[in-house]
């Protein structure tokens, strides 16, 4: 199925103590190219991430906005340096004797001195919260998806409505052709009996005239290999898998045919032709640039 490189999705879950929202943007790009923004925190989940997304796309920018908050009721834990602690203490007792003052020290007094005691949040379970990251990424990526995919029909149906003119215009091309052979034989024979003055000229030199230029202005090839590359995109059309290089690949040829076509072509008729087609195909190759 074609689909657009183009989307957006969001998706929220509520879970397990965590709130994480995720938004998804999706753009035209020649590869897969995701932009994850995540707290620093968690930027250890990236890599999973990055997986998670090929399962739905394979090709786009995609950027990623990921907010991860604690929804529950978070722990911490109070750190006591004991050893710190007893060299304080031991320290001001001495230097109380010394000065002969009170040695009344209070255990709260100790908790004031530099680097005794720390809170620690409870340590996270990375599992968990990957758990509920990754359904957040799922609702956003459906939804990025059925964008994309609504999108692509439309794109899908406008190039293979232009494919089907192209073929029509190559039918033209293929019947005109030998038309052009034979008005340019009737030319040549009419401006080499007014040359000679005379009603009939040399007809074995001017059939030899008539089948070079016929052998140069062939097009056979060129329009066979043309009405096969347009079935081939037409097919492309209804394929499920991904078909965006395979079809501008495919144009790429289409160009290549019609340039050679219009570099044998010795007919106004035919060059106008010619000059309809390419500016078909290059309106399906804009179009290809954003599909997946």
């Amino acid at each position: 199925m074609v689909r657009s490189m183009t989307g957006f999705g969001r998706g929220q879950i509520n879970d397990c103590g965590y709130t994480v929202n995720c938004e998804i943007k999706g753009v035209n790009h020649r590869y897969f190219d995701p932009f994850i923004r995540i707290s620093r925190r968690y930027s250890l989940l990236e890599d999973r991430i990055k997986e998670e997304l090929r399962k739905y796309v394979s090709r786009g920018r995609l950027e990623i906005n990921i907010n991860i908050e604690k929804s529950g009721e978070s722990k911490r834990n109070i750190k006591v340096d004991k050893d710190l602690a007893i060299a304080y203490y031991n320290y001001l007792k001495e230097l109380a004797e010394k000065l002969n003052i009170s040695q009344e020290i209070r255990i709260i007094d100790l908790f004031r001195l530099p680097e005794v005691f720390s809170l620690e949040d409870e340590e996270e379970d990375i599992e968990i919260v990957w758990a509920v990251l990754r359904q957040s990424l799922d609702v956003a990526m459906d939804c990025l998806v059925d964008m994309r995919v609504k999108e692509g029909l439309n794109l899908a149906e406008d190039i293979r409505s232009r494919n089907r003119g192209i073929l029509k215009m190559v039918e033209q091309l293929e019947t005109r052709s030998p038309q052009v052979s034979l008005e340019h034989g009737e030319r040549m024979r009419t401006r080499i009996s007014e040359f000679m003055e005379q009603d009939v000229a040399d007809q074995q030199r001017l059939l030899q005239e008539i089948a070079i230029f016929a052998e140069k202005s062939n097009i056979t090839e060129e329009i066979v290999r043309l009405k096969s590359h347009s079935q081939h995109l037409e097919e492309l059309m209804h394929a499920e898998d991904a078909v965006g290089r395979k079809s501008d690949f495919l144009v790429q040829e289409m160009f290549r045919e019609i340039n050679t076509i219009a570099s044998k072509a010795n007919d106004l008729e035919m060059n106008r032709i010619v000059v309809e087609v390419k500016a078909e195909l290059e309106k399906i190759r804009e179009q290809l640039q954003n599909i997946e």
